[in-house]
């Protein structure tokens, strides 16, 4: 049973960082795309980033030029680098696998991504 596990959320003010991370049980971020998304209260979830196993990356537009997606496949993990946060960036971040070409064809399509994790929360407080 694949098993994601998302940490290093938590709060910050308005134009600070944080880094979450994601590790998984077996090995799956050796073969499958990777990505990140979040749902903030109210709203429903999307995507923020994808990476695919030869690190092409794929960023929303609300996130372009501020947070940045890495992938260890030797450790099995991915990151999610945020800077310049603003508090519409709060909400529930989620890391999961799909894909398992290693290549990100679902796009930001929750349908594409069989493995996901619990979610850990970030909030930017203005």
């Amino acid at each position: 049973q694949v098993q994601l596990m998302e940490s290093g959320g938590g709060s910050v003010e308005a134009g600070g960082s944080l880094r979450v991370s994601c590790t998984a049980s077996g090995d799956i971020f050796k073969t499958h795309c990777l990505g990140w998304f979040r749902q903030a209260p109210g709203k429903e979830r999307e995507g923020v980033s994808s990476i695919n196993i030869y690190r092409t990356t794929r960023y929303a537009d609300s996130v372009k030029g501020r947070f940045t997606i890495s992938r260890d496949n030797g450790k099995n993990t991915l990151h999610l680098e945020m800077n310049s946060l603003k508090p519409e960036d709060t909400g529930m971040y989620y890391c999961a696998a799909g894909g398992s070409d290693g290549y990100c064809y679902a796009g930001f399509l929750e349908s594409g991504y069989k493995y996901w994790g619990q979610g850990t929360q970030v909030t930017v407080s203005s």
